[in-house]
């Protein structure tokens, strides 16, 4: 193994350049500071490769699809034959075609420099870097070192599926083809979007979700909404079913469940959540203890893993590694309070009060701050409101597919909303949401929310209703 010191100075290095990693990366070269930035993958991180820019692209073309099928009754006729080869070919236009060298290039423009390789943090105030030939590179920066190592798909252990050509959404966004049939393991955000994109371009889909309804960790009106609308469009759900063991034949997966069902698929898709690599981050060499029993790197809400200390740099942490959320919107909060905290700038600390969260099926669920049942859980005096989007001139305008609601959760001893959820069609879910997001953030009083004009028709007047009720 060759050992290689960093002999040119070095202000910061970020180990993980994802969106956030980028985010930090570029503001401090824009700042002046030297920064090495280190990521063994792609530099951009899941998101513009194997998350949310290509599965977008996926969801929106086949969003098109059941625009066109909901044409006869409602406007004429219409024949449409679903077709795979442009969207995969707007994927790999939308990805570069899985390359990042205009992200790299777009960095060291900035005054950057970028290294390809596994970093690690070895000891206090040092990086090491494994590049791709196996020489070990060791930096010393002088001011900060940042942790945005972002997350992996999450495998369980099932027995049988290690060694099989499963997908995870990374294969899934690069699909050539539409399986036959498809088998999906998880009923989360991932996992429902995909499963709906295939489905309507002629996939046999069938979702198996352990907990006992869908989006397990948003209201339960929104897994209601999206177990009819699924099934409805021929899905198969089974809910409360744990996959038990995976078999391949070199054709087709089969997977039994706990309760005795055996689905059979062409292709398997684990959307069983993500995980975040805390020992490969190298914590244990700052002192901080054993890492293996974490599930993300501890920050606080100024991104500080260690706050610097006479010659010794600081250390933070962002995005999907601290686990507050696993959105690029997130990382790059989390990033702009990071870059102040090394720039010495000061300025507000990082609240996960208001974060929104989308989930792009159709119906679309966008959603914010507190469920119902996280709220009552931390004590709050809670009363909520729902109203039904089809009680609504725009949901009864919209015709086939224009189901949804709105439902929001209010503390009343504060009088304020601490959460709410607004689920509807053609991206009304997360339009509506960026409402509620201003209204959970800013804490408006409902009172003053049930006096807000909304223009008429809209699917937002739905959340007049819904406030309402909580008054």
């Amino acid at each position: 193994m060759i050992v290689d010191n960093w002999r040119d100075p070095v202000d910061a290095v970020v180990v993980g350049m994802g969106p956030g990693g980028e985010e930090v990366a570029g503001r401090l070269a824009d700042a002046g500071l030297d920064v090495v930035g280190v990521d063994q993958r792609l530099l951009g991180g899941e998101c513009p490769y194997y998350g949310c820019i290509p599965s977008k692209a996926m969801v929106r073309a086949a969003d098109l699809l059941a625009e066109a099928w909901r044409v006869p009754g409602m406007a004429g006729t219409c024949m449409v034959e679903p077709s795979w080869a442009p969207v995969a070919r707007h994927v790999r236009e939308a990805t570069a075609d899985w390359s990042d060298k205009a992200a790299v290039d777009r960095f060291t423009a900035r005054g950057g420099r970028f290294l390809r390789g596994r970093g690690r943090i070895t000891g206090p105030g040092e990086v090491t870097v494994e590049d791709e030939s196996g020489r070990e590179i060791v930096i010393r920066p002088r001011r900060a070192i940042v942790l945005g190592t972002g997350s992996e798909p999450a495998v369980p252990p099932i027995p049988g599926l290690a060694g099989t050509p499963f997908w995870t959404n990374r294969e899934a966004v690069a699909a050539e083809e539409v399986p036959r049939s498809l088998a999906v393991l998880g009923g989360g955000a991932v996992g429902l979007e995909l499963a709906q994109v295939f489905a309507r371009f002629g996939a046999d889909v069938t979702v198996v979700e352990a907990a006992p309804r869908l989006l397990p960790a948003e209201e339960p009106e929104a897994g209601e909404l999206l177990l009819r609308v699924l099934t409805e469009a021929g899905l198969t759900v089974h809910l409360g079913s744990l996959a038990a063991a995976v078999g391949h034949d070199g054709s087709a997966f089969t997977v039994d469940t706990d309760r005795g069902d055996r689905v059979t698929a062409e292709r398997l898709l684990v959307a069983t959540g993500r995980r975040v690599d805390v020992e490969g981050t190298g914590l244990a060499a700052l002192g901080l203890g054993d890492a293996s029993g974490l599930h993300a790197v501890p920050a606080d809400d100024r991104m500080r893993v260690l706050p610097p200390l006479g010659s010794r740099p600081g250390v933070w942490a962002i995005g999907d590694a601290v686990g507050r959320g696993a959105f690029t919107h997130v990382a790059m909060a989390q990033a702009d309070v990071a870059v102040r905290g090394i720039l010495g700038e000061g300025g507000p600390p990082w609240s996960d009060r208001a974060t929104p969260r989308v989930t792009f099926t159709e119906p679309e669920v966008g959603a914010v701050g507190l469920t119902e049942h996280q709220a009552v859980e931390q004590g709050l005096q809670v009363r909520t409101g729902t109203a039904d989007l089809r009680s609504g001139a725009r949901g009864r305008l919209h015709g086939p597919g224009g189901d949804g609601f709105v439902k929001v959760v209010a503390d009343t001893a504060a009088g304020t909303l601490v959460g709410a959820t607004a689920a509807g069609p053609a991206g009304a879910g997360g339009e509506m949401v960026s409402a509620l997001t201003l209204a959970v953030h800013a804490r408006v009083p409902v009172s003053d929310l049930a006096r807000v004009t909304w223009a008429f028709p809209t699917f937002h007047r739905t959340i007049a209703e819904a406030v309402k009720m909580v008054l």
